[in-house]
């Protein structure tokens, strides 16, 4: 739905698929946290960052660590996640962007380590932190 331009519809079904998953796979489960991250996704994507960041932040991240580890994908995507919520919304402070920019050199470090440097989902890390430092 959010392809066709419909995400006010697509993030009501993206809360009721994450409200299933919880329920029945349990919040720490690695589709219960990429269901998370489809929501937290949307609602950037809607810049509904009062709500994006707290969800993302708050909510998903601790379980992601404790579940799959500083490492893997899904957590570093969260982070990313994070970072854009931070740097994106209009309310912004300095140190909004100080947090950011931390949290992108530590995913940036991360996905080097593991991904390797020509991993695609490492440049994007890279770019998202070449626009922190450009600010």
């Amino acid at each position: 739905l959010g392809d066709l331009g419909r995400d006010d519809e697509a993030l009501v079904l993206e809360r009721h698929i994450y409200a299933r998953r919880v329920t029945m796979l349990g919040a720490s489960h690695e589709r219960t946290i990429l269901s998370g991250m489809n929501v937290a996704i949307s609602l950037s994507g809607l810049e509904l960052w009062d709500e994006a960041l707290p969800f993302a932040r708050d909510r998903l991240l601790p379980v992601a660590i404790r579940s799959l580890g500083l490492d893997h994908n899904l957590t570093l995507k969260l982070n990313l996640i994070q970072a854009q919520a931070l740097m994106t919304t209009p309310e912004r402070t300095r140190d909004d962007l100080l947090e950011a920019e931390t949290i992108l050199h530590d995913v940036v470090q991360r996905r080097r380590r593991v991904f390797g440097s020509a991993h695609p989902e490492t440049r994007r890390s890279e770019e998202f932190l070449s626009e922190i430092l450009a600010r």
